[in-house]
């Protein structure tokens, strides 16, 4: 016998989910300074345990709404919407999870407001608490982002006047703004590639990935997808300078979004337009709006030398792990060529980005926006850094345009895997770390599997 799936019940098992999540957060979370606890404590070892029992019942509820949406009367776009609300709420009030990222964005936004030039010079040089909550890593990074995201951080910046908590919140609603734009393009793109809107939602939206780094953790990725799939609903609206603007907007917030363009060129030739005209409408487009947010931001166009910003030299994005693979090997041989092994194998997996982009455009140019998700997804898989959040770039627009159903479920499977890969501190786990991780997951399924058997047990007996 199967177990019972209704909305209701994955509404409430979602938001039991998420409220676990932020509870374990407030000692186990991405923490300012002031407020970290040792991971050895008490306190930081239950909220560990906690984050990762929600996190189980989180995506115990996302795949049982799938089912749901797999079904004969599979819930309409307006009540997944309403389920997505739901699940997010409890996350809203939370501290940040699975990243500090959010800490460098304030600072970066700081420095703007103050003048200092983010692409040459890191938060340090702005000093003061807010550097302190950055990663000692990127301290003295330049910032990788473009002017509409900074100038984004920089009005925030002036307006919470660098008080961190009213900076988290508003970050926050800025990243939150970005989803809902997600899920507001999802059903339009969805019925354009002949997907259904609910399926589309499911998978694009209320994916655990969203929740858990675009909510929890407000990464700024939200906006540039909001933005990307705004651009790409235009563009199918036979508005295709609005189209190219928007997608411009979302690339000078992060740079891969700029494959976007592609898509609108063609979804215009589709539309009747030559080539040659599609092309230059977008070039312009393109370049006024570049030259007009970078004036209005106020930082320059150092941005573009910002985009071969250095990888975390621990990266587990494939190039690095064969390059750091490579490197020892070399190094045990003694070989002067060990320094090159990383720095190398980061330029093939360009190389091979590149060449996989045109493949699959070259294959599946007549449908643009299924060619555009594989190409962001190749971007993330072959590009020097990755994180579980990058997956959601290719993983947003498969949703709405993917030729099948089991397409969609891989997609989902690997969802699933990714959810488990970070802690919610945002830092490396240790051994310790892992076990207590490990419990809170075992624990859930337990208390899952307990559900599951009450619920058997009447049905049970009516049947005897």
């Amino acid at each position: 016998m199967v177990f019972p799936v209704d909305l209701r019940r994955c509404q409430v098992l979602g938001l039991a989910g998420t409220a676990c999540l932020a509870a374990g957060g407030e000692t186990a979370g991405a923490l300012p300074v002031r407020e970290l606890l040792s991971p050895s404590s008490v306190h930081a070892a239950l909220g560990l345990v906690g984050v990762y029992f929600g996190l189980v019942l989180l995506i115990a509820a996302w795949a049982l709404l799938g089912r749901l949406v797999r079904g004969s009367e599979p819930p309409s776009p307006r009540a997944l919407m309403v389920v997505l609300a739901v699940w997010a709420v409890p996350l809203l009030v939370a501290p940040p999870l699975f990243s500090r990222d959010v800490y460098s964005y304030l600072a970066q936004g700081a420095m703007v407001d103050a003048h200092i030039d983010v692409y040459a010079h890191g938060p340090a040089q702005l000093g003061g608490p807010l550097a302190d909550e950055v990663s000692p890593l990127w301290r003295h990074t330049g910032a990788p982002y473009g002017p509409v995201f900074l100038g984004l951080a920089s009005a925030l910046s002036g307006l919470t006047r660098g008080e961190l908590p009213a900076g988290l919140v508003g970050m926050r609603l800025v990243a939150l703004l970005g989803v809902g734009l997600m899920a507001a393009a999802l059903p339009r793109l969805a019925r354009h590639s002949g997907a259904d809107p609910s399926a589309a939602l499911w998978l694009g939206a209320l994916n655990p990935l969203v929740l858990l780094h675009l909510v929890a953790g407000a990464h700024n990725d939200a906006i540039m997808l909001g933005l990307l799939g705004l651009g790409l609903v235009a563009a199918l609206g036979r508005w295709p300078v609005l189209g190219a603007v928007l997608v411009t907007l979302a690339a000078l917030v992060k740079a891969p979004a700029v494959l976007g363009l592609a898509a609108v060129v063609v979804l215009q030739v589709r539309a009747g337009r030559s080539p040659a005209r599609a092309v230059v409408t977008t070039v312009v487009a393109t370049a006024a709006t570049t030259a007009a947010a970078t004036a209005a931001a106020g930082t320059g166009y150092g941005w573009i030398s910002a985009l071969n910003t250095p990888a975390s030299p621990q990266n587990w994005a494939l190039t690095s792990l064969l390059g750091r693979a490579t490197r020892a090997v070399l190094e045990r041989l003694g070989s002067d060529l060990a320094p090159l092994a990383v720095p190398v194998w980061h330029t093939l997996g360009i190389v091979a980005a590149v060449v996989a982009v045109l493949a699959i455009w070259l294959r599946l140019r007549l449908r643009p926006v299924y060619a555009l998700g594989l190409s962001l997804l190749a971007v993330a898989a072959l590009g020097p850094a990755i994180r579980p959040w990058y997956a959601l770039w290719g993983l947003f627009l498969i949703a709405a345009a993917a030729p099948s159903t089991s397409i969609r479920h891989r997609v989902a499977a690997v969802t699933g895997v990714l959810a488990l890969a970070a802690l919610p501190s945002g830092g490396a786990a240790d051994a310790g770390q892992l076990v207590l991780a490990v419990s809170g997951g075992v624990l859930a399924v337990v208390v899952l599997w307990q559900a599951h058997q009450a619920e058997l047990a009447p049905a049970s007996g009516r049947t005897a």
